[in-house]
């Protein structure tokens, strides 16, 4: 059996109360055995570390997701960086980053705490789990800075164009983050991995959201990886194998710290 990673996956929210443990043993049955946990905001913390601290292949990442940036987040931000310098084992910082989807009101704000993230990324040397939605060129101007620097990570979630991804790809210690939105119909994620090389994309789900075909608009869960796995496949025209092999193999470059334990 392959062996999978996800490197994307909140298992620690309360979509999954009723049957936790019962989807972790659903993903090791279809060779998905580590999974990385990137936290949402202080709120959650606790509830995330304490999973990670029962799973012994689940690894956790600490951030604040943007959409929870408001007129606090330096206090709230600084309750999460108390974690970081705490000494415990991390393995990222994330989920970080801009969404301006929703409300543009905090737009100065997220580009200031993701700035500061990135910071915390390169004193620690961790990589960098990375949301962005509708602020690309925003992403840009913050990230242009440390073009040079040895920063390391991926861009959850990618759903851009072939320009989009050369753009981050030249950051050179990113991976693409790719989930179930490449199995839907009407994604244009399949022409555009054309253009980029396997070694640079790493499988996620994303879940308990954006659950590939055949269960979109189900609950999404580390199983469906698969899934993507499979999609992944036809794209690149190599069996299911070899694209475990490789985007596992991705992963573990991105999550260095991790190297032993995974």
């Amino acid at each position: 059996m392959s062996y999978l990673i996800d490197t994307h996956t909140h298992l620690f929210t309360e979509e999954f109360d009723e049957d936790r443990e019962l989807s972790l043993i659903r993903a090791a049955e279809v060779g998905v055995l580590s999974m990385f946990i990137p936290n949402i905001d202080d709120c959650s913390m606790n509830a995330m570390l304490a999973f990670c601290d029962a799973h012994e292949n689940c690894f956790p990442l600490i951030g604040m997701h943007p959409t929870s940036i408001d007129f606090r987040w330096k206090e709230r931000l600084d309750v999460i960086k108390q974690c970081l310098i705490s000494g415990r084992e991390i393995w990222g910082i994330g989920e970080v980053g801009l969404d301006l989807y929703w409300d543009k009101t905090y737009r100065k704000e997220q580009m200031q705490a993701f700035d500061e993230q990135i910071q915390w990324a390169l004193q620690y040397d961790l990589p960098l789990s990375i949301h962005c939605r509708d602020a690309f060129a925003e992403l840009i101007e913050v990230m242009k800075p440390y073009c040079r620097e040895k920063l390391s990570g991926i861009f959850h979630c990618f759903t851009g164009s072939k320009v989009d991804a050369d753009v981050l790809l030249s950051f050179d210690g990113f991976m693409l983050g790719i989930n179930g939105i490449v199995t839907f119909r009407k994604s244009n994620l399949p022409e555009v991995l054309r253009s980029v090389p396997l070694e640079r994309i790493v499988l996620e789900t994303d879940s308990p959201y954006l659950a590939p075909e055949p269960y979109r608009g189900q609950r999404n869960e580390s199983a469906y990886l698969i899934k993507v796995a499979e999609k992944l496949s036809e794209i690149y025209g190599c069996p299911v194998s070899e694209i475990n092999a490789v985007t596992s193999g991705n992963a573990l470059r991105v999550f260095k710290r991790g190297w032993k334990s995974l």
